[in-house]
């Protein structure tokens, strides 16, 4: 779908959008879940439909990248793009008694990377978006940082980097998108990846980090950038920002 090229009309919710797909997708998620071997394969297809078919309908002038469709160039051309996961986790979906699984639909502008996004935790019953981002808890100087990582493909340098900050506790979790709102939600201080990823996979969970104040970077400090022609991310970091500096200097001291 080739986007319009003119600036969002006033008064349009774009985050609220976000939030209504990303809970009509979950919820459709949770009545799927269980249905045997093939949940996951069914429950990516028709929540990437109910995404898709509410946005056709929302904001029809909008281009759309998502995991289970086809990728149209002409998004690249495009001012507003929506980056849509519409189940991000589906190995830990198909295991019984999991909740880090999410859903993930973002907005990507021109100019302004992502302006509004949306993650969904269905077997938590929650919906965090960039307009309404839990206050961050009040942070203890010197204390532990509770850092998550990928259950399945943990960073290879993450045992050195307990060495260089020891202060660091880890714990692998699923679904990036489980991982970022982990940090929002006050349930860990970071989540670092490393081994790559998509574009789908981080454009809503850093979006609503951002917007919960925290940092968000790659893996040396750069920005993040959307809506590239590969949308592929090779690695990131999102942490709190009173560890910001910390974290990324330890990081580097292992990758040496």
């Amino acid at each position: 779908m080739r986007g319009d090229r003119g600036a969002t009309p006033p008064g349009r919710d774009d985050a609220g959008l976000a939030a209504a797909l990303a809970a009509r997708a979950g919820e459709l998620l949770v009545g799927i879940r269980g249905e045997g071997p093939h949940a996951g394969v069914r429950g990516d297809r028709e929540a990437n439909e109910s995404i898709l078919a509410g946005l056709a309908e929302a904001r029809p002038g909008d281009a759309v990248l998502s995991e289970e469709s086809d990728d149209d160039p002409a998004r690249l051309g495009a001012d507003r793009v929506w980056i849509v996961d519409p189940l991000d986790g589906t190995r830990e979906y198909a295991m019984a008694g999991r909740a880090d699984w999410a859903v993930h639909v973002a907005l990507w502008e021109r100019g302004a990377e992502v302006t509004a996004a949306a993650v969904a935790l269905p077997a938590l019953g929650a919906v965090v978006t960039t307009t309404d981002p839990p206050p961050l808890r009040t942070w203890q100087p010197g204390g532990p940082v509770r850092t998550v990582h990928s259950d399945s493909r943990p960073p290879q340098w993450l045992p050195a980097l307990r060495e260089v900050f020891p202060r660091m506790q880890t714990s692998p979790m699923g679904s990036a998108g489980a991982k970022a709102m982990a940090v929002v939600r006050g349930e860990a201080d970071a989540y670092v990846h490393d081994g790559g990823q998509w574009e789908w996979d981080s454009a809503a969970p850093v979006g609503v980090a951002l917007a919960a104040g925290l940092h968000c970077s790659r893996l040396d400090g750069a920005a993040l950038r959307y809506n590239q022609q590969r949308p592929y991310v090779a690695d990131l970091v999102i942490c709190r920002r009173e560890i910001a500096g910390e974290l990324l200097d330890a990081i580097a001291e292992v990758n040496r």
